[in-house]
């Protein structure tokens, strides 16, 4: 199995909870550093950056898995980006000793799929909370997302409507799925592209504190 690089931004004392931070299509590790500073001003939190495994010829950076279209990933890179980032979560719970319920997922784009993904995974530890920023939830093969018993994890959604790259209907399907799984879902949608809007933020971190008080 691939052992993910990855970067860590410790909390300023004893940490309250645990952020992982994946990054999106042709990014690395060092892409999110700078979001969890915005997103965890006061350094409550441990917080980690973990690199994607691929690096495809032609693309710059590094990606979580092959897109043969959008919405449907490859199911082989998908599997093992999946497979390397449980282990990575699992090896982070026993190290830092903070589980999976002081513990959110986070992303951009293809990283927020992923975000989406191990959240929701079946025979997956439930996260306290899942904070996705223009991504979806998956369609692949051997994956199938499971709502039941996740009803304490929070979910926050933010999406563009001008979004050209993953249109905002995946935002869409993603809160209709969830919140009839029983999961408490916060929803934003604003005339951005494919990028994180800077008018989401004050109520991601908001919604941050509420998820890891």
């Amino acid at each position: 199995m691939t052992q993910l690089t990855f970067r860590e931004r410790p909390a300023a004392g004893q940490a309250e909870g645990l952020v992982v931070l994946h990054h999106g299509r042709g990014a690395d590790e060092h892409d999110l550093l700078s979001l969890a500073d915005v997103l965890d001003p006061e350094r409550r939190l441990h917080v980690v950056t973990p690199r994607a495994p691929l690096q495809l010829p032609g693309w710059p950076g590094y990606h979580w898995y092959v897109v043969p279209r959008v919405g449907y990933p490859d199911q082989d890179t998908f599997q093992a980006a999946y497979d390397a980032l449980a282990a990575l979560h699992d090896d982070l719970w026993e190290r830092t000793g903070t589980g999976p319920g002081r513990t959110v997922f986070g992303g951009f784009s293809m990283g927020s799929v992923m975000s989406y993904s191990l959240g929701l995974g079946p025979e997956r530890p439930a996260p306290a909370g899942i904070l996705a920023f223009s991504g979806f939830v998956p369609t692949v093969d051997g994956w199938q997302p499971e709502l039941a018993g996740r009803e304490r994890t929070r979910a926050f959604i933010a999406h563009g409507r001008n979004d050209p790259i993953m249109d905002v209907s995946f935002a869409r399907r993603a809160r209709e799925l969830i919140e009839a799984g029983g999961l408490p879902v916060e929803y934003h949608e604003s005339d951005a592209g494919h990028h994180i809007d800077p008018a989401h933020v004050p109520a991601a971190i908001a919604w941050l504190r509420g998820t890891l008080p």
